[in-house]
């Protein structure tokens, strides 16, 4: 497999209704062939829906969906060259992994060495060949997830879809199979399409991450754009590490560019600073996560090193005046 067996994806004007509720609400989007996208967003946003258009388990309710060039609507799941690897794995109970993977061969008719032989590719390339013989039950859930993963490659997909791959596994888990999930795609080639709520997920491992919010889409770009730039005060609020202030032109300030001091509650803050409450203060040890209550913002995070933490230190209670640079303001849009 290779680059160019990747295709890309293009929705246009894409709508999903059910009834009167619109879970999806005229998405447009271009996802280039051979790229790494996340569309992230809280429950409710409109992105497993957009998924399953794309998969071909849910209708269209309007609008287009194009996957390397081809119109799709209406095309079944097994003709659109994608692949869908499902948040609960669904391997059969009864059958080892080579058997879980090779089934969608078996269904084709493929012979049973040659489809078994292609399984036991599939399963080293995901480094659970020494596995092939195991049952589901065997195997711990990381281990079911690589077995999972295998059964869908095992077609040869263009666009590989992958919903809330890693929400059912442990924090240490999850990180060693985000780096698996990179680098098979690296590998591959072949576009991913990744449906997940956790900005940590979205940032590390797509080239294009997909902001949603009540069925639209609020912002789309490289990892590094998002962040650095939110557009909107939902996308500064929702990626984190931002906060939104309150007083005069919407504009943001990153929570790690700001410098704090002791204050009086009665001190004015000026242009470039404000006055608050130290409500709460986290060690998550290379820096200290504070919230502030302060009148010119919702919610006001402050991310210190330990060191500059440690140089003076601060207990809650504590009334700070946290001050920033200019250039460091980022304005938002309308």
């Amino acid at each position: 497999m290779s680059v160019s067996s990747a295709s890309g994806v293009e929705l246009i004007g894409l709508v999903k209704a059910y009834g009167r509720t619109v879970a999806v609400d005229h998405v447009s989007l271009k996802i280039p062939p051979g790229s790494y996208c996340c569309l992230l967003g809280p429950s409710g946003c409109g992105k497993t829906s957009t998924l399953r258009m794309i998969a071909g388990h849910e209708d269209i309710s309007d609008g287009d969906l194009l996957i390397g060039n081809r119109q799709v609507n209406g095309v079944p799941p097994a003709r659109r060259g994608t692949a869908m690897m499902f948040q609960s794995y669904a391997l059969f109970p009864h059958l080892d992994c080579t058997d879980n993977v090779a089934f969608s061969l078996k269904m084709k008719g493929v012979a049973k060495a040659e489809r078994r032989a292609r399984a036991r590719e599939l399963l080293a390339l995901v480094q659970m060949d020494r596995y092939a013989d195991r049952l589901p039950a065997q195997l711990s859930g990381g281990q079911q997830q690589r077995v999972a993963l295998a059964r869908a490659l095992i077609t040869n997909p263009s666009v590989l879809l992958l919903d809330e791959p890693l929400s059912a596994l442990d924090p240490f888990l999850r990180d060693r199979m985000r780096a698996e999930l990179k680098r098979l795609q690296t590998e591959l080639g072949i576009t991913f399409i990744h449906v997940t709520h956790s900005q940590t997920e979205a940032m590390a491992l797509a080239d294009l991450v997909v902001v949603m919010n009540e069925g639209r889409i609020e912002q789309a770009g490289p990892p590094q754009e998002i962040f650095n730039r939110p557009a909107t005060a939902f996308v500064a609020r929702f990626i984190g590490g931002h906060n939104v202030l309150t007083r005069g032109p919407a504009m943001t300030i990153r929570a790690d560019r700001i410098a704090l001091a002791p204050a009086a509650a009665t001190e004015v803050p000026g242009p470039l600073s404000l006055v608050g409450t130290v409500q709460s203060l986290e060690y998550h040890g290379a820096s200290v996560h504070l919230r502030l209550d302060a009148a010119d913002a919702e919610d006001f995070g402050v991310v210190l090193s330990e060191t500059a933490f440690a140089a003076q230190p601060l207990t809650v209670g504590a009334v700070v005046r946290a001050s920033w640079a200019a250039e460091d303001l980022h304005p938002l849009g309308p």
